[in-house]
């Protein structure tokens, strides 16, 4: 089993007047070291279709609904993997007594395939 790696990606999110409102941490996936028919088997990312947005305005129009814009970013992560993935312990996060070993996945990470 190819074990992936991890590494955290930082960001600073600013108020409009240039003061810093948060900051952010994200914890993201090596991705690019997992190997077809090893760690993954097909890669998927969840579109709409266009058929899907004409049907949904259509309806809203006929029954005089208002619409509202809505973007989620981080939907996908709330996906179950099928495949067993597994990862190093993440940086900052190591257990001093098993260092050695690894996390299994349940849930998508930013960065796999």
């Amino acid at each position: 089993m190819n074990v992936v790696g991890s590494r955290w990606m930082y960001k600073i999110k600013h108020r409009f007047d240039g003061s810093i409102e948060r900051y952010e941490a994200c914890l993201v996936a090596r991705g690019f070291t997992q190997q077809e028919g090893i760690d993954y088997s097909e890669t998927f990312s969840p579109v709409i279709k266009q058929a899907t947005v004409r049907l949904v305005f259509s309806i809203a129009i006929s029954c005089d609904w208002k619409i509202h814009q809505l973007d989620i970013h981080n939907a996908f992560l709330n996906g179950v993997l099928d495949e067993e993935v597994y990862t190093k312990q993440p940086p900052g996060f190591v257990d001093s007594t098993l260092p050695s070993h690894v996390c299994r996945l349940h849930k998508f990470l930013y960065g796999l395939k």
